[in-house]
């Protein structure tokens, strides 16, 4: 349209030109022929004719001039049109091939040009933009098509701004519009379909905050920073964290400007030689300084390259390891510690997988099985292992194990190196988290030699160790066989209980040695002499034996026999020895009906007999079985006694000795126990006491005695000493060392104050075992002191073998103190003696003032008996250990 307005516009120019031309030649001919003389017009038939042809061929060539300029000047016109419409056609096609959208106003605002993409953008065709079509009426149009939702205010403010306006179209697109002002006062108006582009942002968008969201959740820290001015550009909250530094504080700094010079130092360096790396990363270990702490950092850096290849970022990532080394270090020395007990645990260990049956772990005793290597075994199953009847059996096993999900043990025989040996094999199933099966974990125990100990320790349950013999609870069972046996029968035996005479003398003598020498041969004699019969060896010196025929002749003439084959002296080692026997015999089923009462009546017969005369022969009789009811009767009651706290501990004063009792100092007590039974009354010791050892009681009754005069002691403000006495029996059936030591502790008495007292039938039973215990107690600072000193047969031996504290002199020869020279002879030596091996010297059962005078003149160090004070509650002697008066009459403390 503006090609032809244009070519309008050079026709008129032509015309106006053309005209021009004609008006200025007329006037100059005109004139000439004024000045001529010439006429007008009308009066041209006047002219001269040459006048006239000049005229006529002048008009003729300003004419043709005419014509050939008009000719020219529309040529021109014509060329400079195709010319335009040419650049007009490249100019309207070139817009055309633009991916945006271009619409032209002119400064009337009537749209003059939009091209094909403006049209394809918003769904139009050139029959929607009229050739009149304003820019208000254009957008307006837009608007009824729902693809303009902003004013004509807003269109202009927001599409003439730098970025553009963006309209959503309805079916999801968007267009970027930009509006643009000409000189000559119209406009021009860019359309961009910015769909993908803002798909891209947005998703670019949204991966950038996802990936800044990850980094700064991340635990390990995470920074960057620019190769060129060393500067950090990024930094996560872990970074932030351990820095203890801002995310803006650091982010535009250097290494040196945000941390010690130190750790400054080494950050550099690691990133210098992240920058000299080949393969551009880098990772190390490096110390730096937070705060006043060193902390270890495991550091991973990689070096970011642009386009080009060139460095451009570093990127560091590290993590806080001190802890981890820490723990890592820990761990590796548990990793250790674990392997080194796997290894020397006493059993074999392997751990196979249940998936393939292979083997995983084992240790070094598991070598002794496998027959190599535990190294060599790992990864090979029990085919590859044993030979193909050994394997069967042990995957049997193992399958049996894993289907049961549980513990399975057995014993079966493995050939090993050393031959067939017998092992206890304990099979245990592990179960993953989703209690699937996964692992078999097997020990190997080699139980042979302790399977052969076993059988030995059996035999010897009822069998002496010395003398091989069976022993009291097999003689009880042979008893009880018999009696079944001739139960509802004429059948009748007797029931022989021997004690041997002389033995403590044989021992005293020449000793332990040859005293078990003598037992050995005493043992080899009564076999003999039984002739097949049942013999036992029912205690120290004390034989069992049963025979069967008539009775009681069969019984006394099988006493006569032993008597006779032990009247025989022994030749043991060169040396000549002689024993005795005394025999208590009872009858099947006149003296009882069952094993026990039988081998108790036969006991009972033997005491009688030793009471009446060494070396005879006695026959059960009733009365005895009375004595025995008294007996069990009293032992029931005192059992009762002690559970039910009927017990309670009297304490008799020990003083260093002096001229009179006023100046003798109470140094101690000695807890003695009183029974005061319910409905017999006051039950002396002298018939409890031997019963309670018998019985086996004395052992609970002794712990509570220990325990108790312990506790009472200990609550004593003047810290005097306190002495107690242990039955032999306490040494034989407990720990006697272990309950010292706990009660001492529980009591919280000082060791140095208890004092315990012992008769030599501690080192009778067991001389050497007793020695032991002994020295451990005295390891444990107690004292220990020899009771009743000058009564048996042995004191002699035990005080060379063991440094006792204390000899306490029995009262037999006290009591005759002043009556026979002997006994004063028999104390003065003693006294001597006692001091001779620097042990203190306390003399029992002082009751007169004469006796006292005599020990104190003696030089013994300490007396106790009646002359001093009789054992009573410890109320009474509250003065002596410190109490207050209100505390006096406190009840003295029982059992239970």
């Amino acid at each position: 349209m503006a090609g032809k307005n244009w070519q309008a516009g050079s026709k008129n120019s032509l015309a106006t030109a053309v005209v021009c031309l004609a008006a200025g030649a007329l006037p100059s001919a005109h004139a000439r022929a004024a000045s001529d003389g010439f006429l007008p017009s009308s009066h041209v038939t006047s002219l001269d004719p040459g006048m006239i042809w000049e005229i006529l061929i002048g008009g003729i060539v300003v004419v043709s001039l005419l014509g050939a300029v008009a000719i020219w000047a529309a040529s021109a016109l014509r060329r400079g049109q195709r010319v335009r419409l040419r650049r007009n056609a490249f100019v309207s096609s070139a817009l055309n091939r633009l991916n945006q959208g271009v619409v032209m106003t002119d400064p009337r605002g009537r749209v003059i040009f939009c091209n094909d993409q403006f049209l394809h953008i918003y769904g139009l065709t050139r029959a929607d933009v009229p050739p009149d079509m304003t820019g208000p009426e254009l957008r307006e149009m837009r608007r009824r098509k729902g693809m303009l939702d902003v004013s004509d205010e807003e269109f202009f403010k927001r599409a003439a701004a730098p970025e553009g306006l963006v309209t959503e179209l309805p079916d999801g697109r968007s267009v970027l519009v930009k509006y643009f002002t000409l000189p000559n006062g119209g406009s021009v108006v860019t359309h961009l379909d910015c769909t993908e582009q803002r798909k891209l942002s947005r998703k670019l968008s949204s991966t950038t905050q996802f990936l800044e969201s990850v980094l700064d959740n991340v635990p390990v820290c995470v920074a960057a920073k620019s190769i060129e001015d060393g500067r950090y550009i990024f930094a996560n909250r872990a970074f932030e964290r351990f820095s203890r530094f801002s995310r803006d504080h650091i982010v535009g700094r250097r290494a040196e400007e945000i941390f010690s010079p130190a750790t400054a130092v080494a950050i550099v360096k690691a990133d210098e030689s992240a920058l000299q790396a080949p393969e551009g990363s880098f990772r190390n270990e490096f110390r730096v300084e937070r705060g006043s702490q060193q902390r270890v950092l495991a550091s991973n850096r990689v070096v970011a390259r642009n386009e080009k290849g060139e460095p451009e970022f570093l990127i560091a990532l590290f993590d806080d390891v001190t802890e981890r080394r820490s723990l890592s270090r820990e761990l590796e020395n548990t990793k250790k510690f674990l392997e080194l007990v796997v290894d020397n645990i006493p059993v074999a260990l392997i751990v196979e997988s249940v998936r393939d049956g292979k083997y995983l772990l084992a240790n070094r005793s598991a070598e002794a099985i496998l027959n190599r290597r535990r190294e060599d075994a790992t990864g090979l199953t029990a085919a590859d292992i044993f030979n193909p009847r050994e394997a069967k059996l042990i995957v049997a096993r193992d399958e049996a194990a894993i289907r049961k999900r549980g513990l399975l043990t057995e014993e079966h025989p493995i050939s090993t190196k050393d031959g067939l040996r017998l092992f206890l094999t304990r099979r245990m199933t592990v179960l993953d988290d989703a209690g699937e099966r996964q692992y078999l974990i097997k020990t190997h125990e080699d139980v042979t030699d302790r399977r052969q100990t076993e059988s030995r320790m059996a035999h010897m349950t009822y069998h002496d160790g010395l003398t091989d013999l069976p022993n009291r609870a097999a003689f009880l069972q042979a008893l009880a066989q018999m009696i079944e046996a001739c139960a509802d029968t004429d059948e009748e035996f007797a029931v022989l209980c021997v004690d041997l005479d002389g033995l403590k003398e044989i021992n005293d003598v020449f000793g332990h040695a040859m005293g078990d020498k003598v037992l050995i041969e005493v043992a080899r004699r009564l076999q003999e002499t039984a002739r097949g019969g049942v013999v036992a060896r029912l205690s120290g010196d004390e034989f069992g034996l049963i025979i069967d025929g008539k009775q009681p002749e069969a019984g006394r003439t099988l006493a006569a026999r032993i008597a006779e084959a032990l009247a025989r002296e022994f030749l043991i080692d060169g040396k000549a020895v002689r024993t005795g026997v005394t025999t208590g015999i009872a009858v099947f089923p006149h003296n009882g009906s069952d094993a026990a009462a039988l081998l108790a009546n036969a006991s009972a017969a033997l005491f009688r007999a030793k009471q009446r005369s060494r070396g005879t022969v006695n026959l059960f009789e009733p009365e005895m079985d009375q004595q025995i009811r008294d007996r069990r009767v009293l032992h029931q009651d005192l059992s009762v006694a002690i559970k039910n706290g009927e017990l309670s501990l009297h304490y008799q004063p020990q003083a260093a000795s002096g001229e009179t009792v006023a100046t003798s100092t109470v140094t101690g007590f000695e807890a003695l126990a009183r029974w005061m039974h319910p409905v017999r009354g006051f039950v002396s010791p002298a018939d409890f006491i031997p019963i309670a050892e018998e019985s086996g009681l004395i052992v609970e009754m002794g712990e509570w005695i220990l325990r108790e005069a312990c506790r009472e002691a200990a609550s004593w403000p003047t810290p005097l000493q306190i002495a107690v006495n242990l039955s032999p029996v306490q040494f034989m059936r407990g720990d006697v060392v272990s309950l010292v030591h706990s009660i001492l502790l529980e009591t919280g008495l000082s060791p140095g104050r208890l004092e315990l007292e012992i008769t030599e039938g501690v080192l009778i039973e067991d001389f050497e075992r007793g020695l032991a215990l002994l020295r451990r107690l005295k390891a444990l600072g107690v004292r220990i002191s020899m009771d009743d000193f000058g009564s048996g047969y042995s004191s002699l031996s035990y005080l060379q073998a063991f440094p006792f504290d204390k000899i306490k002199i029995d009262r037999a020869f006290v009591i005759n103190l002043g009556k026979t020279s002997k006994s004063a002879n028999i104390v003065s030596a003693i006294i001597d003696l006692g001091h001779g091996l620097e042990m203190s010297i306390v003399a029992e059962g002082v009751e007169t003032a004469e006796q006292l005078s005599f020990l104190v003149q003696e030089g013994c160090d300490a007396v106790q008996g009646y002359l001093l004070g009789k054992p009573a509650p410890i109320n009474q002697y509250a003065d002596l250990v410190g109490r207050a008066p209100d505390n006096a009459m406190e009840p003295a403390r029982k059992t239970g």
